[in-house]
This record gives structure tokens, sequence and C-alpha cells, in this order.
């Protein structure tokens, strides 16, 4: 696998598996661009029921406009007491809002709520798409709460009110390397990368591209 397409327009998401991908492979990293980078400047629709078929949907499409292997991710937050919510439509949450607004639209939702009933999750599904056909699929998720405002200037989507219980702070206040390591997305990677690190499996995708 000499080049891997991130199926996504989300730079930070683009960021974060460049950076993920290069610590937790030893050797034979791959070339890693976006989807921009490969000529793709739109996605079908996310109309999948879950994120695993989310995901799935933007890495096959990806490859079959690129012919290369790419790898499509679907994530959300899930609040407890929103009854999962904003979940598969957390990109969504809210309508036409940039992400300051949505970010407190979700606050708005959980304004009366007390700090022991703002248990929250991140997920990530994760699904590799090869030129040969083949999709492999791999999951994370980290748990945490929603914070009562804002906290911290790094990171992108919900992370500055989204505080880790691994981390004790929110994940716009840590770095993108300690995120890496107990995120949604970083856990999905690990998955992915002790995958990748099975000789069959390496020489399966090596022997499709």
């Amino acid at each position: 696998m000499k080049t891997l397409v991130i199926a996504s327009a989300n730079e930070g998401k683009v960021a974060e598996f460049r950076s993920a991908l290069a610590n937790l492979l030893d050797d034979a990293v791959p070339e890693i661009i976006s989807a921009s980078e490969a000529g793709i400047s739109s996605f079908p629709p996310e109309d999948g029921k879950t994120y695993k078929e989310n995901a799935i949907v933007k890495a096959k499409f990806v490859t079959s406009q690129t012919g290369l292997p790419s790898l499509g991710d679907d994530s959300g937050l899930e609040v407890d007491t929103l009854n999962g919510a904003p979940g598969l439509y957390s990109a969504r949450y809210g309508g036409e809002l940039n992400n300051d607004e949505r970010i407190a639209y979700l606050l708005e939702n959980l304004k009366t709520v007390p700090k022991e009933e703002r248990g929250a999750r991140f997920v990530c599904a994760l699904a590799l798409a090869t030129p040969g056909g083949d999709i492999h699929t791999f999951w994370g998720e980290c748990g945490g709460e929603i914070l009562e405002a804002p906290s911290g200037a790094d990171g992108f989507g919900y992370d500055p009110v989204f505080y880790s219980h691994d981390l004790k702070q929110s994940f716009a206040e840590t770095s993108r390397e300690d995120k890496s390591h107990v995120s949604h997305r970083g856990r999905a990677l690990q998955a992915l990368t002790s995958w990748l690190k099975e000789p069959t499996n390496a020489q399966l995708l090596q022997s499709k591209v």
C-alpha cells in the first residue's frame, strides 16, 4: 500500500489520521493524502443507518474514483441524557450552523442538566477499501462528559466541550499526540494498524493495489 486516501473533506480529521498513522505504523508507512488532494470534491450522501454503513460508502466511493485504497470514517458524539443524540447527525446537529453555533446549540439543550448526568462518548467506525474490492472495518470509542462551557483552543468539532475521562481535560486542551492514544478515532486506528501489522493482511492489501 504505497498511497492511502483519507475519504474525508474535514482537514482536521485528515491531520489526525496523518499524525496517528505515522506514530502507529513503524515501517512501510504509506503516503497519506486527503480526498481533495486525490481530486475528490464531493461525496455521496451519508444516509446509512449506522456509522459503519456511512464509513463504507465513503471509502468505496473514493476507491472507485481514484483506484487507490482509501480509509473512510464516520464518527459521532452520543450524549446519554439526549438518548444518544446527536449521534449519526453530529455534523448536522441543529441544522446549518457553524461549529461554534453547533456547540452553543448543544449546551443550550443541556443547560438544566447537572454535571453528574452529562455523560457522553465519542464513537468512530473506520472502513478500509481496496481496489480489489475488499472492505475491512474497525471500531473505537471513548468516554467522557459534556462541559458547561467550551475549554481549550485546539482540536475541532465538539472537542472544546468534551471532557475526556482518560485525559482529565477537554480534547481541545490536549496535544494531538496525547489525544490520539485515547480518542475514538485513535482507538479505531490502533485496531486498524494492529490488523495491518499482520503479514498476511499487509500482503493482501499490497497485492490488490
